[in-house]
């Protein structure tokens, strides 16, 4: 499914449960693809707990870009895609989340597309070694339920527990989270059901 943003067109790859008790919308890194081992492996787990699961190509890494740019660009171009599946989707409480920069994008608009949680896949904190750089502040004023899920050896941070309504730490992931894919996977889903 194509959707035109005025960012540029974005791709959405939908799984769909059977009989669908909500709608986990996932996206990417600055430099990754949907198809990155935690977003399938989370894909996987949320299908078999009854979410219906899209994964969302941004418009700035279709377009080849390595970097996303403007956070106000990114995040207007995300709420024209969420509009889209919210109206295809009608009635199902959507979570929505992603890894590193994607995270950050579903903590800073879930508010505005009315999600009722947040999925935070390797959030990144901080630029490695900048720790006076944090980003913290996105994860406290998402202004819903954010679950982090971060590897012990990630150089871009694990934010504080009290940042966020659960943080699971990984031991021995770095910030690919691709050692056990499927644990990640098994976090989430545990996690995401309570919204069904």
């Amino acid at each position: 499914m194509k959707v035109e943003t005025p960012r540029g067109p974005a791709t959405v790859e939908v799984d769909e449960a059977e009989r669908p008790r909500m709608l986990l919308v996932l996206t990417h890194g600055s430099a990754g693809g949907v198809d990155a081992p935690d977003l399938l492996a989370v894909r996987d787990a949320a299908l078999g707990v009854g979410a219906s699961v899209a994964r969302v190509t941004q418009p700035f890494r279709l377009a080849g870009a390595r970097a996303p740019g403007s956070p106000v660009r990114q995040d207007e171009a995300w709420g024209v895609v969420l509009g889209e599946l919210r109206a295809r989707w009608p009635g199902l409480p959507l979570v929505q989340g992603g890894r590193s920069n994607g995270a950050r994008v579903a903590c800073r608009t879930a508010r505005a597309v009315g999600a009722v949680a947040v999925v935070a896949l390797a959030f990144p904190l901080h630029p490695p070694a900048k720790p006076e750089r944090s980003r913290a502040g996105e994860l406290r004023e998402a202004g819903v339920d954010v679950l982090v899920v971060n590897g012990d050896r990630d150089p871009f941070g694990v934010p504080e527990a009290a940042d966020a309504t659960r943080l699971v730490v990984l031991p021995g992931e770095g910030h690919d989270l691709k050692k056990d894919p499927a644990r990640v996977g098994e976090v989430v889903a545990e996690w995401i059901v309570r919204y069904a």
